[in-house]
């Protein structure tokens, strides 16, 4: 299993910098447009848009893969031991029923319905671009079983 995190956390790391230097070129082209010719790309900004989504979705699968996602640990600090283990066993499984039912079956349904609206400017189905949701929610799902085994086996992990 640590094979496959180590392989799925450099194929998103690669995803993300590919999509933040893309972002990083069609932006810059954006602001050429429209201040040296005056005639704003209108592909360039809606392109940006649609990568930053994407780069939010799976950086934060991935920040939550390496445990360095936001949480408030307040009763959990005041605890040690098994009790810890417990509780952040308790918190990996809460977040993963979240995802199972609002990121990946509602995301599904969602991308799925957006299928049939086309964008305006790209000329792609608009479920491409929602099923970053339910993708992003399948990576979580699998960090949260990785961080599982990882807190139940007792390694060093963060």
């Amino acid at each position: 299993m640590e094979k496959i995190k180590n392989c799925l956390d450099k194929i998103i790391e690669l995803f993300c910098i590919v999509i933040m230097g893309v972002m990083t070129v069609l932006v810059t082209w954006q602001v050429i447009t429209r201040y040296v010719f005056n005639n704003p790309s209108i592909f360039t900004e809606q392109t940006s848009q649609y990568l930053f989504v994407w780069l939010v979705m799976y950086g934060s699968a991935y920040v939550f893969g390496k445990r360095e996602h936001m949480q408030i640990s307040f009763v959990r600090d005041l605890t040690s031991g098994t009790l810890r283990k417990v509780i952040d066993i308790f918190q990996e499984i809460i977040i993963t029923i979240f995802v199972l039912i609002v990121m990946i079956y509602g995301g599904y349904f969602s991308a799925l319905r957006q299928m049939g609206q086309v964008d305006a400017a790209l000329q792609i189905p608009m479920g491409v671009i929602y099923s970053a949701i339910p993708i992003s929610g399948v990576f979580v799902v699998f960090y949260a079983i990785h961080n599982i085994k990882v807190i139940a086996c007792g390694k060093k992990g963060k």
